[in-house]
């Protein structure tokens, strides 16, 4: 797990209204084809993920307290907003899972707790390979007040009524997002016409493990298959400890390909 999860609070979720019909009265609003559409809980299989948009726009104004932006992810070809710089390190991070869509704030949540009404826009649906979702929020943990622990609790009752898993981000384990920032450098696709991919992937797979220096030093060409060592780590063909810094000493091994395939 590249992530440090908030664990939650079982005496927040008791709060929630799950009295016999709960999922009728919790509501989800999509954006499709620039207008609003609603879906009960328990209807919300016929949502259109793919097809549509964030519920909120993405603002930018001077001395704001958050940074927004736009990602673009190899994994679904296009870019992606994204409200935060936690928010950002995660689409990355999605993007080197390989997810098969993203939808950002994909939709407005209306949901009961202790006779009242209140909203939660989640942060992120990822469609994972395989066809499962898996939904989440983004908050440091230093920053989660009773409010959000409440909102997170009834996204994590949504998750699992509809099958999905749930997250929320409260932090990542150390130098993961520097390695994965180091990586993407070389996530787009890479002309080979020297085949050093191959020569890298072949030294590897004779030695078993070695060091991220030694692996390159013995191609032809060890300052050009470097580039191509960084592109096979991203693209999962190498692997390496992701919890690690990234440096000449970093042990590399054969990962698995898109494909199935070392």
């Amino acid at each position: 797990m590249l992530i440090v999860e908030h664990a939650g609070d079982e005496t927040v979720r008791g709060r929630l209204t799950l009295s016999e019909g709960w999922q009728r009265r919790w509501i989800t609003s999509w954006r499709v084809g620039g207008g609003s559409v609603a879906w009960p809980l328990n209807d919300i299989g016929s949502a259109p993920v793919g097809s549509s948009s964030p519920v909120r726009g993405f603002t930018w104004r001077a001395r704001q307290g958050h940074r927004p932006g736009l990602q673009f992810m190899v994994s679904t070809g296009r870019h992606h907003g994204f409200e935060s710089l936690e928010e950002q390190r995660l689409l990355l991070a999605l993007d080197f899972v390989r997810v098969v869509d993203v939808l950002v704030q994909p939709f407005e949540l209306d949901f009961e707790h202790e006779g009242v009404r209140a909203r939660h826009t989640p942060d992120i649906l990822a469609v994972m390979p395989g066809g499962g979702g898996w939904l989440f929020d983004v908050r440091p943990e230093r920053l989660i007040g009773p409010l959000d622990a409440l909102k997170f609790a009834a996204a994590r009752q949504v998750a699992e009524a509809v099958g999905w898993r749930y997250s929320v981000v409260a932090g990542w384990r150390p130098h993961v997002h520097s390695v994965l920032d180091f990586l993407s450098s070389q996530r787009r696709p890479l002309q080979d016409p020297l085949r050093l991919q191959g020569e890298l992937l072949d030294v590897v797979r004779e030695a078993g493990k070695l060091p991220f220096g030694e692996m390159a030093g013995a191609t032809r060409l060890p300052v050009v298959a470097r580039a191509h060592a960084t592109h096979l780590l991203w693209h999962r063909r190498l692997a390496t400890d992701l919890g690690r810094p990234l440096n000449d000493g970093s042990l590399v091994w054969l990962g698995v390909s898109p494909r199935g395939r070392p």
